[in-house]
């Protein structure tokens, strides 16, 4: 019996600490911007693909061509 309230008690303080925290995040503006957290995660691959330089049409075929050829060498050995 005295683990049940022991269970109980615990369960409860978790409880509450959870709702202090939510509390807490709220008062301190953590969720204002929801938004801008799930551009950011693409930010860095838009700027990625603006800095790099264009691409010849035949330049990756020639890029992918050139790797696989390298692959069949080094089995064939």
């Amino acid at each position: 019996m005295e683990l049940t309230w022991l269970a109980i008690i615990a369960s409860l303080c978790m409880g509450i600490g959870a709702v202090l925290v939510f509390v807490f995040a709220v008062k301190k503006d953590y969720f204002r911007n929801l938004e801008d957290a799930k551009y950011q995660v693409f930010w860095s691959d838009v700027e990625e693909l603006v800095d790099s330089p264009p691409k010849k049409p035949g330049e990756q075929q020639e890029k992918d061509k050139e790797q696989t050829d390298e692959d069949s060498d080094e089995t064939r050995n």
